[in-house]
């Protein structure tokens, strides 16, 4: 079964086609990430701008470099929540244009179910259940994973997702958006024990994050050190906060693990790229004989890939929308 997937929560405008949920065939991105450097971050208007201009051309590549024409297409998924409420309708007012003209079923796709499907495209001996740290700009969630599209959250962010405080921390720094990726490499040649940072908790919710003290905590550093005029090795600023960041993921990730007795974790979403999260899961999954499997990092980000490999999914269990379908900015993995 052949799908054409659509997507369009953020920045991003990505098209794709993906045989029987595993195997893609073609993956078009375009990424507006230069021009949102400009403000230091993504600008919705620009966005939804930008995804109406792209979404034609890119749909219409996706389907060339398969070398498949709609007759050839068996249904059309397409992300309609969470993220950016305009840029969500621009991909989703296609899908619906597209599908009442060629009659191809309509596969409405959850963004974040999408970002765990991209395992099932990197590792095909995946199945469910699993339990899976879904790290994103806008979401940390630990997500148990029952069935392919029966999902029950375990534990997620009460304030800022762990994406957004790796952004922030490095804007104070003066690195270009997205500085979650600057930062990641920066740390690279730092010491993760230069500057102690806290490790926050939720009272009585053991498998909750909060990162927004640590994120404070970070940038009061570097605000209080510069009004004194010390200079600080940016390095070890990135290393000490990575790690703390990372610090808090793995324990409540690992702590759900050992609690719910699940011998097989799986990490998905932007942050999924970063070089210390994905390293020292590895190693402590190794140590403790757990199944451990991530993303390969191009399918990390958004793209239509995974959209398309979560369509099908959705598609088998019967969720098939009319043209009645909407958009929404917000909405919970669980359905």
């Amino acid at each position: 079964m052949k799908i054409l997937a659509i997507e369009s929560s953020c920045d991003e405008t990505a098209a794709a086609v993906v045989e029987d949920g595993r195997k893609v065939i073609s993956s078009v991105v375009a990424s507006q990430v230069e021009e949102h450097k400009l403000y230091g971050g993504v600008v919705p208007e620009i966005a939804s701008r930008r995804h109406a201009e792209a979404i034609v051309p890119v749909v219409k590549n996706s389907l060339e470099q398969a070398e498949l024409t709609l007759k050839e297409i068996d249904a059309i998924a397409v992300t309609y929540a969470p993220g950016l409420i305009g840029a969500l309708l621009v991909g989703v007012n296609f899908a619906k244009g597209l599908s009442l003209s060629t009659g191809l079923p309509l596969v409405p796709t959850h963004h974040l179910r999408s970002h765990i499907a991209s395992n099932y495209i990197s590792n095909l001996d995946l199945k469910p259940p699993f339990l899976c740290l879904v790290v994103s700009g806008g979401h940390s969630h630990i997500v148990m994973v029952e069935d392919y599209t029966k999902m029950r959250i375990i534990g997620k962010t009460r304030d800022d997702a762990a994406g957004e405080a790796f952004d922030k921390a490095a804007r104070t720094m003066g690195m270009p958006y997205p500085g979650g990726i600057a930062l990641d490499k920066v740390a690279e040649d730092g010491d993760p024990f230069a500057f102690k940072l806290p490790r926050p908790t939720v009272s009585g919710s053991q498998y909750d994050f909060s990162f927004s003290g640590l994120k404070t905590a970070v940038i009061n550093l570097i605000h209080n050190s510069a009004q004194k005029g010390i200079e600080l090795n940016k390095a070890d600023v990135c290393a000490s906060f990575r790690y703390a960041v990372v610090d808090c993921l793995k324990t409540n990730f690992l702590k759900a693990a050992e609690d719910l007795k699940v011998d097989k974790l799986v990490i998905a979403g932007g942050v999924s790229a970063n070089r210390l999260l994905r390293s020292s899961l590895q190693e402590e999954c190794d140590k403790h004989g757990l199944a451990f499997y991530m993303p390969e990092k191009s399918l990390c980000g958004d793209n239509a890939a995974m959209v398309g490999s979560q369509g099908y999914y959705e598609f088998l269990s019967g969720n098939i929308a009319s043209t009645d379908l909407n958009a929404f900015a917000t909405m919970s993995i669980e359905l």
